[in-house]
């Protein structure tokens, strides 16, 4: 999103010409449908105006893009509710549905996050996973053992074996540790079985 001074975020404009070409004000360039797309996925905020009405042209905007995704193989909207909402204008509840779909979008978007934070936080909560994140660490370690330079550091020399002591006893205090996670998790699935 575009910020001001303050902070606050600012609405890019898009001009809209005779010849369908658009155009940023903002970058000062000409662009395309896609790029829309892209700047709504990213979460910039803008306005299409007819450059020579000055109308706001937003909604067929954002309207067409979705019919040309729709068209491209990326069909998100099912024949049901397309067939759904066709028969909603003209209805008295017509008034009522874009504030409903609004509010509904707002709702699955909120859930969306709190599920993928929720799993986030259980990944870093289990025990297997952790242990799998420590696996990865000494593998990388031991393929640094075997190729020198292959952990981004300098490939140390053959004739300092005082560098060996140390590493065995890093490498026992994993392995103790990896031992004694490895209990936890069976306790937990004795505890399970019961």
């Amino acid at each position: 999103m575009v910020k001001t001074a303050e902070g606050k975020s600012e609405t890019v404009i898009i001009k809209k010409y005779a010849n369908r070409r658009l155009y940023n004000t903002q970058s000062s360039s000409y662009i395309t449908l896609d790029h829309l797309s892209k700047m709504t996925r990213e979460g910039v905020e803008f306005r299409v105006l007819d450059a020579k009405t000055g109308t706001d042209i937003t909604h067929q905007i954002l309207t067409q893009i979705i019919m040309e995704e729709e068209a491209n193989g990326e069909q998100m909207l099912p024949v049901n509710f397309l067939r759904q909402l066709i028969g909603m204008y003209g209805n008295s509840m017509q008034s009522l549905i874009p504030h409903y779909l609004e509010a509904s979008m707002d709702q699955f978007r909120a859930n969306q996050m709190k599920l993928r934070k929720a799993f986030e936080e259980s990944i870093e909560a289990n025990p297997l996973a952790r242990l799998a994140q420590q696996n990865i660490a000494m593998f990388q370690a031991a393929a640094a053992a075997f190729m020198p330079g292959a952990d981004g550091q300098p490939a140390k020399g053959m004739d300092a074996p005082q560098d060996a002591a140390p590493q065995a006893g890093s490498s026992k205090n994993e392995i103790d540790a990896l031992r004694a996670q490895m209990a936890d998790m069976q306790k937990m699935l004795d505890k399970l079985a019961k």
